[in-house]
């Protein structure tokens, strides 16, 4: 099968690539087909072996990168089309990579390994380059609801997606025949192996439930008019829209059907304004305050006018109003909250005005120390919107101390587009990757409350308002994934990217000593054939 392989026209082999990355988005939200992952994998994997011409390999996957991204992330475009385009664009050029290095792969006895190892190596790539990365669609992500969730809070994110490529590119391989006998048996044992284990070690680190101490955690999603680029409204339309939807929080405990709260959570933007410099916001801040009784740990602004920059802060704000502990986010979006470059790019596409003052990114890790109506503190584990595709961002969030893990969140710009799905999606994978519940808190959807199996307690819709009061208990519990995930994904890359090199020097240095023993031999035959009479001559 893999000789009739290498005369598969290049043409049915772009298409298919492109049909293959079809099908691994349907492993995505707002889908959710699972089983697709593994089939995408094994597609591209299928229609890059036994591939000769490595331009080609390239086009395969950037096309298959291409589909992939625009049936997923075609949501970019309401940010801006140019933003979109080019961030279609340059992704593509990763899974161009991708298919590049599976064709090498493929070539050479380690390919069970080295396939896996291909696909980690580019999620690694494409999460850091450029400007931070963009980690948004990570095999990992598609398993929260299929065998491998199990392997989360042992490998993380990276691990599941090394398991997903290896079971992918095994499929691969029983249809090219690539592989011996009995090297196809013994990586199918290993499949079903890792399928069981899957299975089978979320009850190895599953998480109390006997805890004595539980906290009542107030969420608000106050709503915004949503939509494009200035989804949450005009100033303050946010600020008055989660004040409002407080009170009515507060109505529900005064009539007893929500317990009083320990501390309130508005989402990221739940401000819009500064309220060290805007007087309307801090009094709506302080008067929120004052509705509920209890400290408010709110989305903030943090604006310099003189310098054009804004920070995004996770804020504690004292049930006495005052300004407490907080977190700036970690993780910005590249021409959505600053804009690389801007002194040049700028004066040339002038609508990146829109993303207003250039965001500054925080550098501590998200724990925020907050201060209870008792004297009490709690440990409050924040991840901030973006920061949730970053595995080391919230792994931060319980290594450094946080009893409680929390979401917050600005999808306003978003609303009806499958972003939310898909960060939501997210946050549900890093609470089982945790093993603690994650609270979810946005402007105008999807809030709602992750359990520890990634089953989801509490669902709040998209441009609604709502509010509620959901049980945390502070726990401590510290998975194997939060140590071993980063350095698993560092190391397997690298392993990969000099194993592949290595694959390719071999190659080069045998075409080389190939030719030249084909020139040789061509010329000894030559001067053979002088040699010899002219009637012996063939």
């Amino acid at each position: 099968m893999l000789e009739r392989l290498r005369h598969l026209p290049g043409w049915l082999r772009v298409v298919g690539g492109a049909a293959s990355g079809a099908l691994t988005g349907l492993a995505f939200a707002p889908v959710n087909w699972w089983p697709m992952a593994f089939v995408g994998v094994a597609g591209l994997t299928f229609f890059v072996s036994g591939l000769p011409r490595l331009r080609l390999a390239a086009l395969v996957g950037f096309g298959y990168g291409l589909v992939l991204l625009v049936s997923t992330i075609v949501w970019m475009t309401v940010i801006a089309p140019e933003a979109a385009i080019a961030l279609l664009g340059f992704q593509s050029l990763w899974y161009g990579l991708l298919g590049l290095l599976l064709a090498w792969a493929t070539r050479t006895r380690w390919a069970p390994v080295l396939v896996p190892g291909c696909w980690l190596m580019v999620e690694f790539l494409f999460g850091h380059v450029p400007f931070g990365g963009f980690p948004w669609l990570r095999l990992g992500y598609t398993q929260v609801d299929g065998p491998f969730a199990g392997l989360l809070p042992f490998v993380g994110t990276p691990g599941v997606s090394f398991a997903v490529a290896f079971v992918g590119g095994w499929l691969a391989s029983l249809v090219t025949g690539g592989a011996s006998r009995r090297m196809t048996l013994g990586v199918g044992i290993t499949c079903f192996a890792l399928v069981g284990v899957g299975l089978s070690a979320m009850n190895l680190v599953r998480p109390r439930t006997d805890l004595p101490e539980t906290l009542s955690v107030g969420y608000v999603q106050g709503n915004a008019p949503g939509g494009g680029i200035y989804g949450i409204g005009g100033p303050r339309t946010t600020t008055y829209n989660h004040l409002k939807e407080t009170r009515v929080l507060m109505d529900k405990v005064a009539a007893g059907q929500v317990p009083q709260p320990d501390f309130v959570v508005w989402p990221e933007n739940g401000t819009d304004m500064d309220p060290t410099t805007d007087t309307l916001t801090d009094q709506a801040l302080k008067d929120a305050v004052a509705a509920t009784k209890a400290p408010l740990f709110a989305g903030i602004m943090g604006v310099n006018e003189a310098s054009y920059t804004r920070r995004t802060i996770a804020r504690w704000i004292n049930a006495d109003g005052s300004l407490g502990d907080g977190y700036e986010k970690r993780n910005m979006v590249p021409f959505g909250e600053w804009v690389p470059f801007r002194n040049i790019l700028e004066p040339l596409f002038p609508m990146l005005s829109y993303v207003g003052e250039q965001g500054i990114p925080g550098s501590e890790p998200g724990v925020v120390t907050g201060v209870l109506n008792d004297g009490t503190s709690v440990q409050v584990g924040v991840g901030v919107c973006y920061d949730v595709a970053f595995d080391t961002t919230m792994y931060d969030t319980v290594t450094r101390g946080g009893q409680v893990v929390i979401v917050q969140s600005s999808n306003a710009m978003y609303m009806g587009t499958s972003q939310i799905v898909q960060q939501f999606a997210i946050s549900r994978v890093r609470a089982v990757e945790l093993q603690r519940e994650i609270l979810v808190v946005t402007t105008s959807g999807i809030s709602g409350l992750i359990r520890p199996d990634g089953s989801v307690a509490v669902y709040v819709g998209e441009h609604v308002a709502a509010s509620g009061v959901v049980p945390l208990p502070l726990r401590d519990n510290i998975t194997p994934a939060t140590w071993l995930s980063p350095l698993f994904d560092g190391v397997a890359s690298g392993a990969t990217g000099l194993a592949v090199l290595a694959a390719a020097a071999l190659s080069f240095r045998s075409g080389r000593r190939g030719r030249r023993v084909n020139a040789a031999g061509s010329s000894g035959d030559n001067a053979s054939q002088h040699s010899l009479p002219e009637r012996d001559r063939p």
